[in-house]
């Protein structure tokens, strides 16, 4: 992909993201667009075995922008890391298309695994704001990464996950990010663990209640 060409799908994706930006000229701004303008020069780098070159301006996007994204992750297009700064993506990081990050994410390793280490996301996946994704797994397509949640394993495609360590809560026909943004309207499963346990216990006071008036009830 060209230059003049990667300039306008970057501008265009970050435009149709961003509900904040009233000019084309404020995207030129962004470090979304500066950081992944420096990452696509940079991969190309990496790719063709220039990796001094690579992680020299990869660095000095990183130290610009906030964002820290190794060149030899495979990144798809339409990626939107919204304001970003914090972002760290790992060398064996992959993020398929139509993906969008929010500041803090962390796609890591574990420390402890050798050759591919970082998580691989698939198509139209959302990971929230402080949410860390770590070792090589695979978040599955139209999945959402609640703020702040810890993934530690594999999350199926059309899923959410909320909490630390992440848990998934199963939703079919889900469509992020182009349906959904939204970072917090999401299923809180220890809330419902919660209430469940506050039903069975008024339950059980009732049934305690009831066996007790019987007693009194056959004593008399």
């Amino acid at each position: 992909m060209g230059f003049i060409k990667t300039f306008k799908e970057e501008l265009k994706i970050i435009k149709d993201r961003d509900p904040a930006i009233h000019s084309s000229m404020e995207v030129l701004l962004y470090p979304s667009f500066k950081v992944m303008l420096s990452y696509r020069t940079a991969h190309r780098l990496y790719t063709k075995g220039h990796f001094f070159l690579a992680r020299l301006v990869s660095q000095r996007a990183a130290r610009k922008t906030g964002i820290e994204i190794h060149p030899g992750a495979k990144i798809g297009s339409g990626l939107f890391i919204d304001h970003g700064h914090g972002v760290v993506i790992g060398e064996t990081a992959i993020i398929g298309d139509n993906c969008t990050l929010y500041q803090g994410v962390t796609l890591g390793g574990t420390g402890k695994e050798q050759g591919k280490r970082h998580p691989t996301l698939g198509n139209n996946v959302m990971v929230s704001a402080g949410a860390k994704v770590l070792g090589s797994f695979t978040i599955g397509d139209n999945s959402k990464i609640g703020a702040g949640s810890v993934v530690l394993s594999e999350v199926p495609p059309n899923s959410t996950v909320v909490g630390v360590p992440g848990r998934v809560i199963k939703r079919s026909d889900c469509n992020c990010p182009q349906v959904s943004l939204d970072q917090t309207d999401l299923p809180d499963p220890v809330k419902e663990d919660i209430m469940n346990l506050q039903r069975c216990n008024t339950e059980l006071i009732n049934r305690v209640l009831d066996l007790e008036e019987k007693v009194k009830e056959l004593s008399k």
